[in-house]
């Protein structure tokens, strides 16, 4: 493995979530599903690795049908998403 290249971070749905959410305060469940073209359990499973691995913070406001899950990128997962860039920017620039 590349040095760098973080294994949870390495699958595109993830990195692509990763990203959006670097550049955002936080994003909606709504709003990710959209942007990726992912269905609701295929987005559940891929912010869970994210969550369990410390890099995305999940938050629920409310109860119910009118209940929103958003997410939040955190210190460590904007490390690790600096770090996975950095790695593959090296590579794809032929200096790994």
């Amino acid at each position: 493995m590349i040095e760098g290249l973080d294994p949870v971070i390495h699958p595109p749905k993830r990195l692509a979530a990763m990203a959006l959410l670097a550049h955002a305060s936080d994003a909606d469940f709504g709003f990710l599903r959209e942007h990726l073209g992912v269905s609701d359990s295929d987005l559940s499973k891929q912010m869970g690795a994210l969550s369990e691995a410390g890099y995305v913070e999940v938050r629920k406001h409310g109860h119910g049908r009118g209940s929103v899950t958003s997410f939040r990128i955190t210190k460590a997962g904007r490390k690790a998403y600096k770090d996975y860039r950095r790695a593959l920017e090296k590579l794809l620039g032929g200096l790994a």
